[in-house]
C-alpha cells in the first residue's frame, strides 16, 4: 500500500484540479483539420488524444516518421500544443497496421517514434517498458481527477472473425492488455482519486457491432470490470475513439454503478451527411455523422460534483450532453 501511495504521489501533475479535458481520435495527417479551432476555442485544461493520431499503417519507419512530421505541421494541432497539456495513447493506424495487435512485427520501433513525438522526457516510466500505457494524477485531495491511458495493441492477442466480422473469443488465455499491464492498471485503481477517466482507444461499453471493441474479448472485459468493482475505485468514466462517428453508451458491468463510455472520433474522418444508425443496445446518445471532439466538465465546488460528458461538432455547438453527479459514481448506486 505504501508503495501505491508513493507511485500516486509521485504521478502528480499539478495541484491545480482539471475543470475541463478535451479529447477525440482519427486524424488523417493528409486532410484538412478545421476541428482545432473549436478545440483550442473551447480551452481546455487538458487534451488526451485517444489513437490513431496519424494513419501510417507502415513497417517502414521512416515512412510512420514522415507522417508524424506532416502531422506536427498542422497549424491547428501547433497551437493546441501551446494551450494545454497533452496525453496520448495510440490505436491501430498510428501502431502501424489496420486492426493489428502483438503480431505487428515494428512495435517496438513504432513505440519509440511515438514517444519522440509525444516528447515523453528520457526518464518517462514509457521509455523503459513495452506498450505506451500510462497515468497521471491532477488536483489535490477532494478534486483529484487521475486519467488512465490503456495500450490495446501492444500485447492484444490475435482477433477471430467470421464472414460479417469479428466475434467473441471465449479463450482463457487471450489477452487484450497483457500481464504486465494488467497488474499496473490494477495497481492504478487503487491511487487516490475522485474521478478517474480510463482511456481505451476502442470502445469498452458497445458490443453489437461487428468492428473492434472489448467485447470480442469477454473474459478481458469481465476482468476489467472486476478489477474496478474489487479496488472499489469509484469515479470511473471511459472515452474511447476508433469509430468515425461519437456515441455515449452506458451499461451496468457489475461494478456497483453506471459505467459510461463516451466515445469522440472522428477529428477528420466522420461521415460529412447522414447515414443509417447502427443498432446498440447501449447507446445513451449518438452524433452519426460530422466531425467531432469530446469534453468533460467537472464542477468540483458543488457539494456533489457535476460531471458532463459531451460531444461537440466542428463548429464548437454541444451534439451530446449527459449530466452525471459524482454520486451517481458511488458503489451501490446498481444493486
Amino acid at each position: 500500500m505504501i508503495l501505491v501511495l508513493l507511485a500516486a504521489i509521485l504521478q502528480t501533475e499539478s495541484q491545480e484540479p482539471v475543470r475541463r479535458v478535451a479529447f477525440g481520435s482519427c486524424a488523417h495527417q493528409d486532410q484538412p483539420q478545421p476541428i482545432w479551432d473549436p478545440i483550442v476555442a473551447a480551452k481546455p485544461d487538458l487534451f488526451v488524444f485517444l489513437g490513431d493520431n496519424v494513419y501510417a499503417d507502415t513497417k517502414d519507419m521512416e515512412v510512420m516518421k514522415g507522417k508524424y512530421a506532416k502531422f506536427a505541421a498542422v497549424p491547428g494541432f501547433q497551437r493546441l500544443k501551446k494551450t494545454c497539456p497533452i496525453l496520448a495513447t495510440w490505436d491501430d493506424h498510428d501502431y502501424g497496421g489496420n486492426d493489428a495487435g502483438r503480431e505487428y512485427p515494428k512495435k517496438a520501433e513504432s513505440q519509440r517514434i511515438f514517444l519522440d513525438f509525444w516528447e515523453d522526457p528520457p526518464d518517462s516510466p514509457r521509455r523503459k517498458r513495452e506498450g505506451v500505457y500510462d497515468a497521471k494524477v491532477y488536483g489535490s485531495e477532494g478534486k483529484r481527477l487521475q486519467v488512465i491511458l490503456l495500450d490495446t495493441r501492444y500485447f492484444r492477442s490475435p482477433l477471430r472473425s467470421d464472414s460479417k466480422g469479428y466475434v467473441p473469443d471465449p479463450d482463457p488465455d487471450a489477452t487484450f492488455l497483457g500481464e504486465a499491464p494488467w497488474r499496473w492498471f490494477e495497481e492504478q485503481l487503487k491511487a487516490p482519486a475522485e474521478i478517474r477517466i480510463i482511456v481505451s482507444s476502442i470502445q469498452v461499453v458497445a458490443e453489437d457491432h461487428p468492428y473492434e471493441k472489448w467485447a470480442n474479448f469477454p473474459k478481458q472485459r469481465e476482468k476489467l470490470f472486476r478489477l474496478i468493482r474489487e479496488s472499489k475505485a469509484a469515479g470511473v468514466v471511459f472515452i474511447s475513439g476508433d469509430r468515425h462517428f461519437a456515441e455515449l453508451s452506458m451499461m451496468d458491468g457489475g461494478v456497483g454503478y453506471p459505467i459510461y463510455d463516451l466515445t469522440s472520433s472522428a477529428f477528420n474522418r466522420s461521415a460529412k451527411r447522414w447515414r443509417t444508425y447502427e443498432t446498440s443496445r447501449r447507446r445513451v446518445a449518438t452524433l452519426n455523422w460530422l466531425d467531432n471532439f469530446g469534453v468533460i466538465e467537472i464542477e468540483w465546488e458543488r457539494r456533489d460534483p457535476l460531471i458532463r460528458l459531451q460531444v461537440r461538432d466542428v463548429d464548437g455547438d454541444i451534439a451530446i450532453q449527459q449530466k452525471v453527479f459524482l454520486s451517481m459514481l458511488q458503489f451501490g448506486t446498481i444493486k
